[in-house]
């Protein structure tokens, strides 16, 4: 089986460096020694672990293209940069015919969808790449469709807490309000109450103190009008490992299907859990 190759983009940032550490230790891929870096960052180089790679910021996003062979099947890029960088990236991958992994939140998501569709590439686009999490978001999607107004009346609060550098809502809290909305419950995404002050975060919700730096805890309360029902939903993720292994699997996926010929599809992780299954 010849590795697939791929390009993590983000770095220094800690989610591309645990991409980084997971692709190195699986044979299904190979690394190229570059990543897209943001606009703020002055280094030119980075090391993880053994590793070192050239950082290119947006206004050299050409170089990329040079480091890259042509007669070779294009890389994949893992995008694990910045909400604000998410459409062009993705616009730059699109006209180079560069297929993508998504990991990235935020961004124009409608667009980025488009921009895909309008291309000859594919890209793996998810709001959350941790596999379990996703499943999750599938049982709720289909209680949201076959049980319609399920939970009308009833008053919903949800909570997220990531760690201080995440700058966005959580994507995986804002993709939950729709499913509870067809459930009956009258709520928008700027209620959702996010949490990012690391005190709060050791004191009141008790994340431990080793991942204030790196994690992803949601609550989802429902309570009936009359308050004498209470529904509570939690996924605590702690760490950065398990989205890495989903992005990875995620990469697999999208490597079939470009063989298969695949162009102008936007893939999501529903797809990905299919097609394991």
């Amino acid at each position: 089986m010849t590795a697939i190759p791929i390009i993590v983009n983000g770095l220094p940032g800690n989610m591309a460096r645990t991409v980084v550490r997971q692709a190195a230790a699986d044979p299904r891929f190979r690394l190229l020694p570059l990543s897209l870096t943001g606009p703020e960052i002055e280094q030119s180089r980075f090391a993880v672990d053994q590793l070192e790679f050239t950082l290119i910021r947006p206004d050299q996003r050409k170089r990329l293209l040079d480091q890259i062979d042509p007669e070779g099947p294009p890389p994949i890029c893992i995008d694990y940069t910045h909400p604000a960088a998410v459409n062009s990236n993705a616009e730059f991958y699109c006209a180079n015919n560069l297929p993508f992994v998504m990991g990235t939140t935020g961004g124009d998501r409608q667009k980025l969808a488009t921009v895909v569709e309008n291309s000859s590439t594919a890209a793996v686009i998810a709001p959350n790449m941790a596999k379990q999490i996703v499943g999750f978001q599938a049982m709720m999607e289909y209680a949201a469709e076959n049980f319609p107004g399920i939970f009308k009346g009833y008053r919903l609060t949800i909570e997220e807490s990531h760690q201080a550098g995440k700058a966005d809502t959580s994507g995986t809290a804002k993709a939950m309000v729709r499913y509870f909305n067809k459930m009956g419950i009258d709520f928008s995404a700027e209620q959702i109450i996010k949490i990012r002050d690391p005190e709060i975060q050791k004191n009141r919700l008790k994340v431990p103190e080793p991942f204030l730096g790196g994690h992803g805890w949601h609550t989802y309360t429902l309570v009936s009008p009359d308050e004498t029902v209470t529904f509570r939903f939690v996924h605590n993720v702690n760490g950065r490992r398990v989205y890495a292994e989903g992005t990875l699997d995620a990469v697999s996926f999208l490597s079939a299907r470009l063989a298969e010929g695949a162009g102008g599809k936007v893939y999501s992780m529903i797809d990905v859990l299919r097609a394991a299954c």
